[in-house]
């Protein structure tokens, strides 16, 4: 540009006022542009009064007259010694994300009268950014203490003994009250959890003596149910074991009589069979098969005498003998004709 024309520029005021607005303005527009990450929001303000809500991206204000409003919160960190540390901090935009809000160790009393330790966690959402500014001054304070003071009215009603086992009950319940109370807040109580349950020293001396019985009379009423069965089993076992050799023996009695019954009714039919031979031998002599029988058994006798007589010559004779020796004679006879 030439040097004349440019000094022409600067002489000219309202040149330079042109230059001098212009500027404000780019720099207006470079202090107005505000970007806003993913999943968080800003609210604006315009004079004090709320306007409107910044969403994720990039947004266009008005510096000086809209300015967002900052949110006192509370971040606990980490110490050297590993102890939490609790500092306040002044946040620009509002986190739409769950978080997670970690309320410390308090002191409960339970129906039953005794002090534990409790501590949990809460996982909760914000649901509407402008109640949760304008409708609470710290949330995660108000949160804690809402949590506190629930948990306390909850385990207030339970013993020592439900407490402890009822966990998921108590945790119910919580959610329960803790998401109604905030909702005017804007927040959304998603879950929560009881991480420790510290009784005092004593009562957990207690419970330990009260378990190691407990687990000792389970012992002993197991082995007295093992000694029970066994003896049952045994019981069973010798039971079965005589109704089966009282059974066999049955079985061979029944055997034995059938046995000796085929005998008899095997040597009565050999019999039968004999005295119809004997009666058709003797059907042309005077003598029955009666007689005959009689005889042979006379001789069988008379056998045996001689044989155990040990050298006696002397045999004494029935009166009726006359008879068996007549039968004899028909025997003789009869053997006669044979030959």
């Amino acid at each position: 540009m030439n040097p004349a024309i440019a000094l022409a520029f600067i002489d000219n005021p309202a040149v330079i006022i042109a230059l001098i607005v212009l500027s404000f303005v780019i720099i207006m527009g470079l202090i107005g542009l505000k970007t806003v990450q993913q999943a968080n929001v800003i609210l604006i303000e315009r004079f004090g009064r709320y306007h409107r809500t910044l969403q994720p991206g990039i947004n266009i204000i008005w510096p000086i007259v809209d300015k967002g409003r900052a949110l006192d919160w509370r971040v606990i960190t980490e110490g050297f010694d590993g102890t939490p540390v609790v500092s306040y901090v002044k946040r620009k935009s509002v986190d739409l994300r769950e978080q997670v809000l970690d309320f410390p160790r308090q002191q409960v009393i339970t129906k039953d009268n005794v002090v534990i330790g409790v501590n949990g966690l809460l996982y909760y959402q914000i649901t509407d950014s402008k109640r949760a500014v304008y409708e609470i001054s710290n949330l995660p304070i108000a949160l804690e203490k809402l949590a506190q003071t629930t948990l306390r009215n909850i385990i207030g009603d339970l013993d020592l003994d439900s407490t402890l086992t009822s966990r998921d009950e108590i945790n119910g319940k919580m959610r329960t009250v803790l998401d109604d109370a905030s909702d005017k807040w804007g927040v959304k109580v998603n879950r929560v959890e009881l991480q420790d349950i510290v009784p005092p020293e004593s009562v957990r001396e207690a419970m330990e003596q009260q378990m190691t019985a407990e687990r000792a009379r389970r012992a002993a009423i197991i082995e007295a149910e093992g000694v029970k069965e066994s003896k049952i089993l045994r019981a069973e076992g010798e039971r079965g074991a005589e109704v089966a050799r009282a059974e066999g023996q049955r079985q061979a009695m029944i055997l034995e009589a059938e046995g000796e019954a085929t005998a008899r009714l095997s040597v009565a039919e050999g019999e039968a069979q004999a005295l119809v031979r004997v009666n058709e031998a003797l059907a042309n002599t005077k003598m029955d098969g009666a007689e005959y029988r009689v005889a042979v058994r006379y001789l069988e006798t008379l056998a045996q005498i001689g044989a155990n007589g040990e050298g006696s010559k002397t045999v004494f004779l029935p009166f009726e003998s006359s008879a068996a020796l007549g039968g004899l004679g028909a025997i003789q006879e009869i053997l006669k004709g044979k030959s």
